[in-house]
């Protein structure tokens, strides 16, 4: 009788190594067992902050009866602070967040930053949306012709407002400059809902901002005129707005929207999450919604989201070997 005691003290070891050994995998099966947060770079309101609402509704439902997502808005430093955030968060799957071109991919070039892409785990892409040009319809302003001409007239009287140094709306502003040969000046905001409230008002000129948010706010009655969509060709959602190529200025830009989290998550909680985003991709539902309010959806795979992400920091840095984008 004696023996079974030490038989005891000799297996309690094993059998702890052993739950050890375990725990890991069954934490990981059932994450996630509190709420996930939604980084979203900039103020609410605007094209990001929309789309992320969505997603987040429809990746609960790809990701199991207990998962609750909720989007937190982080602005500044042109998204900057909220990219951070993200990158420095623990990888553990409670913290996950879009991060945006080019602002993601000019910041590090620009200025010392505490993020870089390849800080990340891709998640995948979601929306690749055209830059444009938009003025109030009050203004005497028609085409890219008559703001050339406007802003010869007036030296730097045209102001413009972007969601912050670096983005790709005062990028392509930089390059209309240079193309056509004239000045404007930069008013940089921390969203595009901020851009929106300020050409609404009047206080500026011309919003610098993607197609789809600018069709979305024209759509919820704000007076806007759309001078060009800075695509190949025309985005199907906006057909009748001709492209700055059209118009004889040779400026290509757009914003990829994409989901990322911390480097190093365990890869079963990497997959679920990949898995649930680009089943909301899928989604019929999900994609007539994206629609409704002018989110152009273009999805890329992780591997594939990183090789843009790749080819696109290259030309940047090319961009900004020759054309520095500071407003000093």
């Amino acid at each position: 009788m004696q023996r079974i005691p030490s038989l005891l003290r000799r297996l309690v070891p094993a059998l702890a190594l052993c739950a050890a050994a375990v725990a890991p995998a069954l934490s990981h099966a059932a994450w996630p067992e509190a709420p996930i947060k939604m980084v979203v770079a900039y103020a609410a309101g605007g094209g990001t902050d929309i789309i992320a609402r969505l997603m987040a509704q429809h990746m609960q439902k790809h990701l199991g009866p207990n998962a609750s997502i909720v989007v937190v808005n982080r602005p500044g430093a042109g998204g900057g602070i909220g990219f951070a955030e993200i990158a420095n968060a623990q990888p553990d799957g409670y913290t996950i967040g879009f991060i945006n071109t080019p602002n993601v991919l000019t910041i590090p070039i620009e200025r010392k930053s505490n993020f870089h892409w390849q800080n990340y785990d891709l998640l995948g892409n979601i929306v690749d949306d055209p830059g444009n040009f938009s003025v109030h319809s009050d203004t005497p302003i028609h085409s890219l012709a008559e703001l050339v001409t406007y802003a010869k007239a007036n030296p730097g009287k045209v102001t413009y407002g972007t969601t912050g140094i670096g983005s790709d709306d005062h990028l392509a502003a930089l390059m209309f400059e240079r193309a056509a040969g004239v000045k404007l000046t930069h008013v940089p905001f921390k969203g595009a809902a901020e851009v929106h409230n300020a050409v609404a008002s009047k206080q500026i000129v011309m919003a610098a901002m993607n197609i789809g948010e600018a069709m979305q706010y024209q759509k919820g009655g704000t007076p806007l005129r759309h001078l060009g969509q800075m695509s190949e060709k025309r985005s199907t959602l906006a057909p009748n707005v001709p492209t700055f190529k059209e118009q004889g200025f040779n400026v290509i830009m757009a914003s990829l929207r994409g989901i990322a989290a911390p480097k190093n998550l365990p890869a079963p909680v990497r997959e679920q999450l990949a898995g649930a985003i680009q089943k909301t991709v899928n989604d019929p539902e999900f994609q007539a919604r994206a629609a409704g309010y002018f989110a152009p959806i273009r999805y890329l795979a992780p591997a594939a989201y990183a090789t843009q992400l790749k080819e696109d920091e290259a030309d940047f840095r090319q961009l900004w070997q020759a054309m520095p984008w500071t407003d000093k």
